[in-house]
């Protein structure tokens, strides 16, 4: 028993040493030409002390200059190696520039309108970090700032430099990493709900340190829990504070333990085994700082030669294309795992890499699909089948997934001009497609979108479905000369402002 004991800790051990877990967290409270904070110091510790629980080697610094944040910078590329889990705080002052995010070190010059090269040269560009973590090859790179501050170039008779004291949205990150912002665009985080509020933290580091340390949470319930909690303090105060993520991850990342449905079966088991022993069931140990800071997927659902799928919705149904990397001679799939495989197929197209027949890569699904797993396999250029492949289908998720693609490519059309008694804007194409969005903000002859666009519930039944009592447009002065708009998505991401003129 002691050897098994023994040969079990070994396995437990062995990932650990293959990837690691990596941490570098900021906090810069005492700048010296901009208003000084005073909480980020102690979010910066807080949040070291919340990763070193969850297995992470943690570097904390503090107050950094613009040569230091560089110092630190170079040292946590150091410390990363291909196929880690590296994950980045900072708390401070952010300013966002032409859509590009710099985190500012202590010694940023103070900088008026017209100076913006100021802060440029002499702050940290936040795409270098991710750009940084990608050339070191981490497996998983987890980016979070707390940084959604008012503007800290602005003085009193002054005009500050053009930019933003909050941060651009990261809509467009590579694979593999995740970021969280600590409020929205345009949206100020807060440090406190009240003079009262002695907590050391700001109310978006206090709420995010607590919610890592869930067990069974992955990433993205972390960060929708957060939003969820954080908004609803905010509210307290009637202040609008509500943070956003932004999620190009392929696996569910649990960084404290693995996912609840699995620690559940792991604790029957455990039970049951002891039961028929006659022993009382053990404690579950802790997996707090255990590697893979990935779930375990199945085998072939990660074998590079897996297929994957892209749905779409239509008034008929779903259609679901297949896409393999492979030369195929045939394709055929079943929904679960249990029944006979349907074949596809062919297209009365030549494959140049076979010289055969095509197989056809789409199938049909009901509109009232339910969720489920499809099994694909396929058959190779040698003959040989190989398979099956489990493909998760989730109508919900597919159809968000499906109309915020549509939405990123028609993006000219969300808004379109008519003078019929009148000057009229119509959004037909936005609520066509409603269900990827969670809100729609216009704004009439201003380039800052403020008033909320009142859109129909979504219906999964008809989505593409306009109510027959919802009015599609919205009737204007005949004075008014352009329209700007900017969505908020289902994931709470948010798009570019569009502007669109008569």
């Amino acid at each position: 028993m002691a050897a098994l004991g023994l040969a079990l800790a070994a396995l437990l051990v062995a990932p650990a040493q293959a990837a690691k877990r990596v941490a570098l967290v900021i906090g810069n409270n005492d700048y010296k030409n901009v208003p000084k904070l005073q909480k980020a110091v102690n979010d910066a510790r807080t949040m070291g002390e919340t990763l070193k629980q969850l297995g992470f080697s943690v570097m904390v610094a503090e107050n950094q200059t613009r040569q230091a944040f560089s110092e630190t910078l170079l040292a946590f590329d150091h410390a990363v190696e291909p196929g880690d889990t590296a994950f980045f705080f900072y708390a401070g002052h952010g300013f966002e520039i032409a859509g590009q995010n710099f985190l500012l070190p202590i010694d940023v010059p103070a900088a008026t309108e017209g100076q913006e090269e100021l802060v440029r040269d002499a702050s940290v560009l936040a795409d270098r970090i991710i750009e940084r973590l990608q050339n070191k090859k981490a497996r998983t790179a987890i980016l979070v700032f707390d940084a959604c501050r008012n503007n800290p170039f602005e003085r009193t008779g002054t005009r500050a430099v053009a930019g933003g004291g909050g941060l651009a949205p990261m809509t467009q990150l590579p694979e593999g990493v995740f970021s969280v912002f600590s409020a929205g665009p345009r949206q100020t985080a807060l440090d406190r709900l009240s003079n009262s509020d002695n907590n050391p933290n700001s109310v978006f580091t206090r709420t995010f340190a607590k919610e890592l340390l869930q067990p069974g949470e992955n990433l993205v319930q972390v960060a929708q829990h957060t939003r969820r909690i954080v908004s609803e303090m905010a509210g307290t105060v009637s202040h609008k504070q509500i943070p956003v993520y932004f999620d190009q991850m392929v696996d569910d990342v649990f960084l404290n333990g693995i996912e609840k449905a699995q620690a559940d079966a792991a604790k029957d088991t455990n039970k049951a085994t002891n039961m028929d022993a006659g022993k009382p069931a053990e404690p579950q140990p802790q997996v707090a700082a255990l590697s893979p800071a990935v779930v375990p997927r199945p085998p072939k659902e990660d074998s590079v030669n897996a297929p994957i799928a892209m749905f779409s919705r239509h008034n008929g149904g779903w259609s679901v294309v297949f896409s393999i990397a492979d030369p195929s001679l045939g394709i055929s799939w079943r929904m679960g795992n249990a029944g006979d495989f349907r074949e596809t197929g062919f297209l009365d197209t030549l494959d140049p890499r076979t010289r055969k027949r095509m197989p056809n890569p789409s199938v049909e699904l009901a509109a009232d699909a339910p969720a489920a797993t499809i099994e694909v396999r396929y058959v190779d250029v040698s003959g040989n089948l190989q398979g099956p492949f489990p493909i998760r289908f989730d109508p919900e998720a597919a159809l968000i997934h499906d109309q915020r693609k549509i939405l990123d490519m028609t993006a000219t059309s969300w808004l379109s001009f008519r003078e019929f008694n009148g000057l009229l804007v119509y959004y037909t194409h936005l609520m066509s497609y409603r269900c990827a969005i969670r809100e729609v903000r216009i704004g009439i002859d201003t380039s800052v979108p403020d008033q909320v666009l009142k859109m129909p519930p979504c219906d999964m039944k008809d989505p593409s479905a306009i109510p027959h009592d919802a009015k599609p447009y919205l009737k204007l002065s005949p004075s008014n000369q352009f329209v700007s708009v900017e969505l908020t998505y289902r994931d709470g991401s948010v798009s570019e402002i569009k502007s669109f003129r008569r």
